[in-house]
C-alpha cells in the first residue's frame, strides 16, 4: 500500500501480510508469499537527496566539460627557442589559404625532427584564421577516442567519440584538427577524419604512409639548415651570437647532422656547463650518454630523448625487420639496395671460397627473406623494410631504388646489439658474397653504391675471406678508389704469396692487378717494373700465348707509353694485337682493347688519321657487343672525340664529347675519374672552339675534383692544371698561367723524367707565359731546348715539335729576329701540310703566322694574299664568329704598308693563338 497524507511530510510504505504456511511434507513445506517491506521515508529527506543528487551530477558535469575544454582545445605553444623551417611554413600557409573545401597536411619524419613544433608554430601565427583549434594526442587508440570525446563533451553534443566526429562533420566551420604523433602504423587514421568538406587537418607522423591522406600537402621534416641550426643551438645553451660562438656551434650542429632535438639536447647541456668550445670532445667520447640523457629543464613539453624516441619506435618492430635495420646499421648509412642482399642470398661455393660453416650467420640473416624453394622473397624483404620505414627509422629513395638512414639512427641502431664485431663480420661477408654473384656489367651498382660500404668495412678491417679481399679491391678500382686499392692488393698479395707461393697464377693476377693500380696513380716506373716480373712469371708458368700473358705484355705497353716510350709501347701492341686475334678473334673483348691502344699509340706518335679509323672500327664493333652505354663503349667515344679535335672537326668533337660526359655522369657520377676525364675533355673541345670562358670553368672543377679523388700529384691532375694555365693565357691572365705553370713543372720533373714528352710540354708551355709577359729571351732559350729534346723524343713531324717550333718562331719575331721565323714557319708549315692536310686549323694558324712574318718583313702584298686565303678557308671550317676567323678578319683590314711596322696586331696573333699551335 502506498499513500501519501495531504498534511504529512513523511512518505509511507508498507509490506503486505505474509503468506499461508505451505503444503507439508517430510522435509517440511515452503513458506508463503510475503506482500512487501514497510518502507517509511520523510518526503524532507528525499528532496534533500535529491537536490544534492543534481547538484553534485551538474558539479561533476561542469568539471567534466571544463576538463574537456582544456583537453580538447588546448593546443600548447611552440618552443620559445623555435628556429627556421620558413619552407615548410610557408608551404603550410599556402595550402590553408582556400575556404569552403577541407584542407588535410602532413608532416613526416624522424622522432626528434621537429614535426610537432612545425605544427604548433604555423597554429601561432594562423589562429585567427580558424574558428576552433582542436589537440588530440594519436599515439594510441585509447588517446584518440578521448581526444573526440573532449569535443563532444565540450560542445555539448554528446558524450562519445562518435558524437565528437559527428560535431566536426556537421559543423560547418573553418575549424583545425592537430592529430599530433600519429606514429603507430596498425591504426587506420581514416577512421577519425571527418568525413566531409569543410574544417582543417594537420598530422605529425613518423610514418610517411599518412601522405595518403594529404597527396602533394605533405613536408618531410628532416635536418635543418645550418643558419637555423646554428642559431637554434646558441639559444638553447644561452650563448651570445659571436664569430666565434657560431664557428664552434657550426661544428657542432654539423656532428649532430642538424637533427633538431639533438640540437637542442646539445644546447641544454652546454647551458648547464657554460663550455661551448668543451662539448665536441665530450661528444666524442661519449655520444650515446649525451643523446640519451633528459635535461633537467626543457624549452617545450616533449617527453623523450633523442636516443630513447628511437627506442620506443624499436620496440614496436617484429624481428624481421628490427633485424633489417640492425644489419643495415653496420653498412654505410647512404645507398643501401636491396639487390645487395639478393645477389648475397645467390651466391655459389667454390673450392677457394669460404665454407658454408664459415659463412653460417650471414646465411641464417638471409634465410629470413627466402621462398620455401631457397629463391630470394622480394616481398619478404620490403614488408619488414617497410615497417621500419613507417617508424622513419630508414627511408627509401623511390627514383634510385636504395635505401638510407640517418647517421645518427646508424649511430644509435648499432648500440642496439650486444655483438657488434659479429654483425660487422656479418654484413663484410654478405658484401664479399654479393660481389661473387654481381655481373660485371653492373658498374653503377659498384661505384655508386657497394663502394661506401667496401670503404666502411675496410676502415673497420672486418675479418673476412681473403677471396672476399680480392672482390672489395676490384669493386674499388671500378670505384676510382685507387690508394684503396693498392693497400688492400698489397694485403692480399702477401697473404697469397704465404698461402699459395709466389708463381700461383692467382698471386701472378693479383700482382698484374697492382702493377695497374700503381699505373693508376701514376708510379709508371713501379708499375713498369712489376709487369716485367709478372711478365716472365708467366711466360714460364702458362707459356707465351696464354690471354693472362698476352694481357700483361699488353699493360706493359701501356707503361712504355706512360713513360713517354711510344714507340715501344706502339711495336708491343702490335705484336699483341696479332696474337689476340689469332687466339680470340676479331670481335673478343681483349682484342678490342688492345685495338683502342694501339689506337692511342697512334695518336701519341701524331697518326691521328690513323687513330681516328681504328677508333671507329673499334666503336662499331664495342656498341654491337657491350652496347651503347656499356663504359668500354664510352671511352671508345671519348678517344674518337679525341681524334676529331686533333684532326680539327672541333664541333663533332665537342658534340661526341658532350654525350660521353652526360652519359658517363649516370652511370658513375660525376666525381668518378672516368668522369673527371671527359669533363676535361670537354674543356679543351671549349678551348679549340675560342669559349675560352667555358673552358676555364670546367677545368677548374674538373681540377679540384681530380684534387680530392686522384692527389695533387697524380699526373692526371697535372695535366689539368696545365689545361687550366692554357685557359688562364687564353684569357690575358698571363702571370696566373705562369705560376700554375711552374708548379706543373717541377711535380713532372719530379714525377716523370726530364725528357718526358708531358714534361717538354709543359716547359714549352713555361716559354710561352715568359713570352706573354714580355721576357721573349727567356722565352727563346727555353723553347730551343725543348724543340731539341722533342726532336729526339717524339721526332721531327710529331704536333707537339712544331707547336714548338711555331711558338719559337713566335719568339725570334718578339725579339726582330723576323727572318728566321719567317724561315721557320715556312718548314712548320710545310710539315703540318704533310700531317694534318691543308684545311686543318693549325695548319691555317701556321699560315696565318707566316704572314705576319711576310708583313713584319715588309711583304704586304705577300701577307695580305696569305690572309685572305686563310679567312676564307677559317668561315668554311670555323664559322664566322669563330675568334680565329675574327682575328684574320681584323688582321687583314690592318694589313697596308701605309701602317708601317704592323707589330701590335701580329702581336694579337701570336697572343691568341699560342695555345693551339
Amino acid at each position: 500500500m502506498f499513500s501519501l497524507g495531504g498534511d504529512s511530510r513523511s512518505l509511507n510504505v508498507f509490506g503486505g501480510q505474509g503468506g499461508p504456511g505451505g503444503p507439508a511434507h517430510l522435509q517440511g513445506g515452503t513458506g508463503g508469499i510475503g506482500q512487501g517491506p514497510i518502507v517509511n521515508i520523510m518526503t524532507s529527506q528525499l528532496i534533500a537527496h535529491n537536490l544534492q543528487a543534481t547538484v553534485a551530477t551538474d558539479q561533476a558535469s561542469q568539471v567534466r566539460n571544463l576538463r574537456a575544454s582544456q583537453t580538447a582545445s588546448h593546443c600548447p605553444p611552440p618552443s620559445r627557442i623555435f628556429c627556421g623551417r620558413q619552407e615548410i611554413l610557408t608551404k603550410m600557409h599556402q595550402s590553408f589559404s582556400d575556404t569552403g573545401i577541407q584542407h588535410t597536411y602532413v608532416l613526416h619524419g624522424l622522432g626528434g625532427a621537429g614535426k610537432t613544433q612545425i605544427a604548433l608554430k604555423f597554429i601561432k601565427e594562423s589562429s585567427s584564421c580558424f574558428s576552433e583549434i582542436f589537440f588530440i594526442d594519436t599515439s594510441t587508440m585509447a588517446t584518440i577516442d578521448i581526444g573526440l570525446k573532449n569535443i563532444a563533451v565540450l560542445k555539448d553534443f554528446g558524450d562519445s567519440p562518435q558524437d565528437g566526429l559527428l560535431w566536426l562533420t556537421s559543423k560547418v566551420e573553418e575549424w583545425l584538427l592537430l592529430f599530433d604523433n600519429a606514429d603507430d602504423p596498425s591504426i587506420n587514421l581514416n577512421d577519425f577524419i571527418p568525413q566531409c568538406n569543410h574544417g582543417n587537418i594537420i598530422i605529425t607522423s613518423r610514418n610517411p604512409g599518412l601522405r595518403v591522406h594529404a597527396g602533394s600537402n605533405s613536408s618531410v621534416v628532416s635536418d635543418m639548415e645550418k643558419e637555423d641550426a646554428v642559431a637554434l643551438l646558441l639559444k638553447s645553451a644561452l650563448q651570445e651570437a659571436t664569430s666565434h660562438t657560431e664557428q664552434i656551434a657550426a661544428e657542432i650542429v654539423k656532428l649532430l647532422h642538424y637533427l633538431p632535438l639533438a640540437i637542442v639536447q646539445a644546447g641544454a647541456f652546454i647551458s648547464k656547463s657554460r663550455d661551448l668550445d668543451g662539448y665536441l670532445p665530450l661528444y666524442m667520447k661519449h655520444q650515446a650518454r649525451l643523446l640519451s640523457e633528459k635535461p633537467a629543464q626543457s624549452h617545450d613539453q616533449y617527453a623523450w630523448t633523442v636516443y630513447t624516441t628511437w627506442q620506443i619506435s624499436f620496440d614496436q618492430l617484429t624481428l624481421p625487420a628490427a633485424m633489417v635495420l640492425q644489419h643495415c646499421s653496420f653498412l654505410h648509412y647512404n645507398g643501401i639496395s636491396e639487390e645487395l642482399f639478393r645477389y648475397a642470398s645467390e651466391y655459389q661455393f667454390s673450392s677457394d671460397g669460404p665454407s658454408e660453416e664459415e659463412l653460417k650467420e650471414p646465411l641464417e640473416f638471409l634465410s629470413h627473406f627466402l621462398a620455401p624453394d631457397g629463391e630470394w622473397d622480394s616481398l619478404q624483404f620490403l614488408d619488414a623494410a617497410n615497417e621500419v620505414q613507417s617508424y622513419s627509422l630508414i627511408n627509401f629513395d623511390a627514383e634510385k631504388k636504395v635505401f638510407s638512414i640517418h647517421p645518427l639512427v646508424h649511430s644509435w641502431s648499432q648500440g642496439t646489439v650486444r655483438n657488434p664485431e659479429g654483425y660487422m663480420s656479418t654484413m663484410g661477408s654478405i658484401l664479399g658474397m654479393a660481389l661473387s654473384e654481381r655481373p660485371h656489367w653492373d658498374t653503377q651498382l659498384a661505384s655508386l653504391l657497394l663502394c661506401p660500404h667496401i670503404e666502411l668495412a675496410v676502415k673497420r678491417d672486418v675479418e673476412i675471406a681473403l677471396v672476399f679481399r680480392a672482390q672489395y679491391a676490384t669493386i674499388l678500382w671500378e670505384g676510382g678508389r685507387y690508394q684503396q686499392v693498392t693497400r688492400l692488393q698489397e694485403e692480399v698479395l702477401e697473404k697469397q704469396r704465404q698461402l699459395l707461393g709466389e708463381d700461383h697464377p692467382k698471386a701472378l693476377q693479383t700482382m698484374g692487378n697492382l702493377a695497374n693500380s700503381y699505373s693508376d696513380l701514376g708510379e709508371h716506373q713501379k708499375a713498369r717494373e712489376l709487369r716485367i716480373l709478372v711478365l716472365e712469371k708467366q711466360r714460364q708458368v702458362l707459356g707465351e700465348n696464354h690471354p693472362d700473358t698476352l694481357t700483361t705484355m699488353g699493360n706493359l705497353a701501356n707503361s712504355y707509353s706512360d713513360l713517354g716510350e711510344r714507340q715501344k709501347a706502339k711495336e708491343l701492341r702490335i705484336l699483341v694485337l696479332e696474337k689476340q686475334r689469332q687466339l680470340l678473334g676479331e670481335d673478343h673483348p681483349k682484342t678490342l682493347h688492345t685495338m683502342g691502344n694501339l689506337a692511342n699509340s697512334y695518336s701519341d706518335l701524331g697518326e691521328h688519321q690513323k687513330a681516328k679509323e681504328l677508333r671507329i672500327l673499334v666503336l662499331e664493333t664495342r656498341k654491337q657487343v657491350l652496347g651503347e652505354n656499356h663504359p668500354k663503349t664510352l671511352s671508345t667515344m671519348g678517344n674518337l672525340g679525341n681524334s676529331y679535335s686533333y684532326l680539327g672537326e672541333h664541333q663533332k668533337a665537342k658534340e661526341l664529347k658532350v654525350i660521353v660526359l652526360e652519359k658517363q655522369k649516370q652511370l658513375l657520377g660525376e666525381d668518378h675519374p672516368k668522369t673527371l676525364h671527359p669533363m676535361g675533355n670537354l674543356g679543351n673541345s671549349y678551348s679549340y672552339l675560342g669559349e675560352h670562358q667555358k673552358a676555364k670553368e670546367l677545368r677548374i672543377l674538373v681540377l679540384e675534383k681530380q684534387k680530392e679523388v686522384l692527389g695533387e700529384n697524380h699526373p692526371k691532375t697535372l695535366s689539368t692544371m696545365g689545361n687550366l694555365a692554357s685557359s688562364y693565357s687564353d684569357l690575358g691572365e698571363h702571370q696566373k698561367a705562369k705560376e700554375l705553370e711552374v708548379i706543373v713543372l717541377e711535380k713532372r720533373k719530379q714525377l716523370l723524367e726530364e725528357n718526358h714528352p708531358d714534361t717538354l710540354q709543359t716547359m714549352g708551355n713555361l716559354a710561352s707565359s715568359y713570352s706573354d709577359l714580355g721576357e721573349h729571351q727567356k722565352a727563346k732559350e727555353l723553347e730551343v731546348i725543348v724543340l731539341e729534346k722533342q726532336k729526339q723524343v717524339l721526332g721531327e713531324n710529331h704536333q707537339d715539335t712544331l707547336s714548338t717550333m711555331s711558338n719559337l718562331a713566335i719568339s725570334y719575331s718578339d725579339l726582330g729576329e723576323h727572318q728566321k721565323a719567317k724561315e721557320l714557319r715556312i718548314l712548320v708549315l710545310e710539315k703540318r701540310k704533310e700531317v694534318l692536310g691543308e684545311n686543318h686549323p693549325k695548319t691555317l694558324s701556321t699560315m696565318g703566322s707566316l704572314a705576319s712574318s711576310y708583313s713584319d718583313l715588309g711583304e704586304h702584298q705577300k701577307a695580305k694574299a696569305l690572309r685572305i686565303l686563310v679567312l676564307e678557308k677559317q668561315k668554311q671550317i670555323l664559322g664566322e664568329n669563330h675568334p680565329d676567323t675574327l682575328k684574320t678578319e681584323k688582321l687583314l683590314g690592318s694589313t697596308s704598308p701605309k701602317l708601317g711596322k704592323p707589330s701590335r696586331t701580329r702581336r694579337i696573333w701570336a697572343l691568341f693563338h699560342r695555345s693551339t699551335m
